[in-house]
């Protein structure tokens, strides 16, 4: 496997400084891991438990061809949401109706794969049974797990993990090079060089760093904190301080172990070395779960003692003293703390008396992003809500949680969980985004406007998940709330996905009524992302009965609709809704450009659904253009896709029967045994392969198929197609774009395409320039 292909099934976490040491502990987790399927670092806070784990996925990748996934579960209170959180982190794309545990089972059942369970100490119990549920239903899968304590089922091999190694307090006899290759001696060499470039281990001052690393008891953690200081401090200042501070604990608990004592004493030095208002933004800053960004520091942590304007101050602050960890993500900065900086922050928020307030600012916040995510969905900002939104999910989590628990704040709940319904469509959260609909609706939760609104949002869910009897359930009691209330807006959804369970069932022509009320609704209350749906839907229907001029005409004004607006995903639904139009006339050249397009912008959101059916229309264009070999691949690897969403062609069932001629004139054309080599050729690539496959132009797809169309003129020397050739016809009669589409019956973005087509293939700069050579080779016949 070559470098680039490890790293499509490694999803760890960057190492952001240097691994130090650990030879011995890193051998013997490797051995264990080659005898037993689940291990358990455990140890104290702080003692490197994690780092010792994700250093052995690095070196162990190559051995699981499954992947190495990294489940950090620091920041999940909720054991009930420990599975979905675990199907989340490994990319699961299945979005069927269910459980959370079956959906891991299944996707693991045939997978060589390592799961890394982080901070697990918290939810023993429950990390305990999915543990033993996923074991057995997937026999090569192994878990590798930390925890302060282990999790006690059979099977699960425990290694404590030990302080790093320190030279005896003398130390006089080794030489500096020796002292200088102890883990201990050299974690903090290297980290104080991090912060003091012209730090060194010296003569001078080894005696003094070896008694640091003593005091601190070889613990990771501690001499990570303890060599931040010298920032302010030489290293005897430092000691002393560490001096100092140990004999205050004196009086603390004899029951309370030394390591305990001496990280609690190094946080609180940390803490104490703050300013008051970074001491401050520290415990307010702990609220997050999963890190936050400046403008999320800003709203919910400032005021009563931090002015907005000072939160940047105190942030790069706490950013200097390590106690914030700066991350980059694309073009925003976000901020995490260590797990248990953050509950150390916690503690001291509570000793404030300021957590219930602090909680209730985090959950206005969430709410607020949540609404005007949904209010920018249909704009040019609606790429970065995505990717905002996604990078916040442990928050907004946090958020929807905290307000279903609080009785006045659970209509708050249903209202956040229906304005997030693009982030569960085209992330991987649609399981997850249902079951917070159905939560706060079960609750009775919200007014009847939201809950209208909700119970359509939660019919689409199911209608993708193709629990058709759900989504008309939900449908039928958002029409009553609709009805009474005389809400425009919700009978029109109703209207528009009550017509794709008409197009699921097979009744097109209630489809196209349905669809056609929907968009007269839509449009009558101003609604552009409704409207758009409506277009998309229609056009797919007029499409499938073999309406292609509506099909068409609907299509240019969704694209329209879409262009006006800066708005990308409705468009790339559009487009390839218009590719499979496109590939039925026979222009398989400019289907596959359709198709392309929108599979790169749904790869880009990670949207599986939409570039599933990319798939689908690409396997279609293989399979007419006598390429079965490649449909047949494509086919297989959207057997992986279908089985993560959870049905075939989920919301476009009409469209089964393209799949299904597909399939079968590539097996006649192979035979068996060459089928199901290519298919299962397809089956074994990963989602990225696939897409990296289906992305690569077939040089077989270039010329229109309707009729058998080649290259064809009066004397056999012409390189246009016929299509081709017709076109150039009517340009040389003088038509416009225009006019050439109505008279062919095709859109205009089409018949602007071919002309470009032509006078790419001729070598021509002006329509004039078609024209003169159509009357040299063509003698102008029309």
């Amino acid at each position: 496997m070559n470098e680039s292909r490890r790293q499509q099934y490694v999803r760890l976490p960057a190492e952001v400084t240097s691994f130090v040491g650990r030879r011995h502990e890193v051998a013997e987790v490797k051995r264990l891991l080659s005898t037993s399927r689940t291990v358990t670092l455990t140890g104290v806070g702080g003692v490197g438990k994690t780092r010792l784990a994700l250093r052995v996925g690095l070196d162990v990748a190559r051995d699981f061809r499954g992947g190495v996934w990294f489940v950090e579960l620091g920041s999940l209170e909720n054991p009930d949401l420990l599975a979905q959180v675990v199907v989340e982190a490994l990319e699961i794309r299945r979005q069927s109706a269910d459980p959370p545990l079956r959906i891991l089972a299944d996707h693991l059942r045939d997978k060589h794969a390592l799961i890394i369970l982080d901070n697990c100490e918290h939810l023993v119990r429950a990390c305990a049974v999915l543990a033993e549920e996923l074991l057995r239903a997937a026999p090569r899968l192994h878990i590798l797990a930390t925890s302060r304590e282990a999790m006690g089922f059979a099977g699960e091999r425990i290694m404590p993990v030990p302080t790093l190694s320190v030279p005896d307090a003398d130390g006089s006899e080794l030489s500096i090079e020796s002292l200088a290759r102890s883990d201990a001696v050299r974690l903090f060499t290297e980290r104080a060089m991090a912060v003091l470039p012209s730090f060194a281990l010296t003569e001078d001052n080894r005696d003094v760093v070896l008694q640091i690393c003593h005091r601190l008891d070889g613990l990771p953690l501690g001499i990570e904190l303890a060599a931040v200081r010298l920032r302010a401090l030489s290293v005897r200042q430092l000691l002393d301080r560490l001096d100092d501070r140990f004999r205050l604990l004196t009086a603390g608990s004899p029951a309370e172990a030394p390591r305990h004592q001496t990280l609690r004493a190094l946080i609180d030095w940390s803490y104490a070395l703050c300013s008051e208002k970074e001491r401050l933004l520290w415990a307010r800053a702990s609220v997050f779960a999963g890190g936050l960004d400046l403008e999320g520091a800003e709203a919910v942590c400032s005021g009563a003692g931090i002015d907005r304007e000072e939160v940047l101050d105190l942030v790069c602050g706490l950013v200097a003293k390590s106690i914030l960890i700066r991350e980059e993500n694309g073009s925003r900065v976000r901020y995490r703390l260590l797990e248990i900086i953050r509950q150390y922050g916690l503690e001291r928020l509570a000793a404030q008396g300021e957590d219930a307030e602090l909680q209730r600012r985090h959950r206005a916040y969430y709410r607020e992003l949540a609404a005007q995510a949904r209010a920018e969905l249909f704009g040019p900002s609606q790429v970065s809500w995505f990717t905002r939104l996604r990078h916040e999910h442990a928050n907004l989590h946090a958020a929807l949680q905290g307000c279903l628990d609080n009785a006045e704040e659970a209509g708050a709940c249903l209202e956040m969980a229906a304005d997030l319904l693009y982030h569960w469509i085209t992330g991987y959260y649609l399981g997850e985004g249902r079951r917070w609909l159905d939560r706060a609706l079960a609750a009775g939760a919200g007014s009847p406007e939201t809950r209208a609104r909700a119970l359509w949002a939660g019919s689409w869910l199911a209608i993708i998940q193709a629990d058709v009897p759900a989504a008309a359930a939900l449908l039928k009691e958002s029409q009553t709330l609709g009805e009474r209330l005389e809400l425009e807006g919700v009978l029109a959804y109703v209207s528009l996905y009550s017509g794709m369970i008409a197009m699921y069932e097979g009744d097109t022509d209630t489809a196209i009524e349905l669809y056609e009320q929907a968009l007269a609704r839509h449009r009558a209350t101003g609604d552009p992302v409704g409207t758009t749906l409506a277009l998309i839907r229609l056009s797919l229907a007029h499409s499938f009965r073999g309406d292609s001029a509506r099909a068409i005409a609907m299509g240019d004004e969704c694209l329209a609709l879409a262009d006006a607006h800066g708005e990308g995903w409705h468009k790339a639904y559009m487009m390839m809704a218009l590719g499979v139009d496109v590939w039925r006339q026979g222009d398989p050249r400019r289907a596959f450009e359709l198709e392309t397009q929108s599979l790169t912008f749904n790869r880009a959101v990670g949207d599986p659904l939409g570039a599933g059916v990319n798939l689908e229309v690409l396997a279609w264009i293989a399979a007419t253009e006598q390429n079965h070999e490649r449909a047949a691949r494509l086919l297989g690897a959207l057997r992986a896709v279908w089985e993560a969403i959870g049905a075939p062609l989920s919301g476009y069932g009409h469209l089964a029967r393209y799949h299904d001629d597909c399939e079968r004139l590539a097996r006649e054309a192979l035979g068996r045994s060459a089928f199901e080599a290519a298919f299962e050729e397809g089956a074994r690539l990963s989602y990225d392969d696939a897409l990296d496959y289906a992305l690569q132009r077939d040089e077989r797809v270039g010329e229109p198929t309707g009729g058998g169309e080649r290259p064809a003129s009066k004397g056999g020397s012409a390189p246009l197609t016929r299509r081709e050739m017709e076109i150039a016809r009517l340009v040389t009669r003088g038509l416009s774009n225009k006019e050439i589409a109505s008279a062919l019956v095709i859109s205009q973005r089409t018949a602007e395409s071919h002309i470009e087509h032509i006078m790419s293939k001729l070598g021509f700069r002006s329509r004039a320039q078609v024209a003169v050579w159509m009357n040299e080779h063509d003698g102008g016949s029309g």
